[in-house]
């Protein structure tokens, strides 16, 4: 059975529900699967619980969603470049449970690989560890930090075969890897699609047995969060 869909929405359009959690990939708007975000706002689904590192901006990546009252609750580690998000966070609007970057990758990594918990150093004695178990190790004190999984995970690529095999692009891997296999149906969203097989093995970096679904978007947007230039 293809793997390949003929657009975002087609892709998404039998396994997106009301009251999912959704992991999507991307830092700030860096390696953001536009397209996918696009067509999950258009496909009117609430209450939705999104895993990501960012929340995009007020009119582009989730903030898309934000607009749309589709997200009930952030899972997520940087949140202040969306106005809307605060606005709704401070009326109560949003739930937002806010983690440390490095433990949100880990919390999904180690939930792709079926990894229930781990223990971190990270947070201890913050807010963090609130309500959370907290061990000693060889006199040390870390905190339990329970994995992450998604029923949908939302990936942006730069390569593909029609396997499933994936390319990133250098900065534009950041969570996209862990996302992708800690997703229960895993939707990626490339820019190139070639011939299974044309990829060498050494250059895959992420094995298509974590892809349920591609699509094509050849010409993302790539919209850049702050431009700083320097004077001329």
């Amino acid at each position: 059975m293809s793997k390949v869909y003929p657009s975002a929405q087609a892709a998404l359009a039998d396994i997106v529900a009301d009251h999912q959690t959704i992991a999507v990939g991307g830092f700030g708007l860096c390696g953001i699967p536009e397209s996918l975000i696009a067509a999950l706002r258009d496909s009117g689904v609430t209450g939705l619980t999104c895993i990501s590192n960012n929340a995009g901006v007020d009119d582009f990546g989730l903030g898309l969603l934000l607009q749309t009252r589709q997200i009930k609750k952030m899972i997520a580690s940087y949140v202040g470049e969306n106005k809307e998000f605060e606005r709704q966070f401070l009326s109560g609007e949003l739930e937002v449970e806010l983690t440390p970057q490095g433990t949100l990758a880990e919390k999904l990594r180690a939930g792709g690989a079926g990894i229930p918990a781990f223990f971190t150093k990270t947070g201890v004695g913050t807010q963090v560890a609130e309500d959370k178990e907290v061990r000693e190790f060889d006199g040390e004190a870390y905190v339990m930090e329970r994995s992450l999984t998604a029923d949908v995970a939302l990936v942006k690529a730069y390569k593909a075969d029609k396997a499933g095999n994936l390319v990133f692009r250098k900065t534009a891997r950041n969570f996209n890897p862990d996302v992708a296999t800690a997703g229960k149906i895993t939707v990626v969203e490339v820019e190139e699609l070639v011939e299974t097989g044309e990829i060498d093995p050494d250059s895959v970096h992420l094995p298509g047995i974590y892809v349920h679904r591609i699509v094509v978007n050849n010409n993302p947007e790539k919209r850049i969060e702050q431009r700083t230039i320097s004077k001329s």
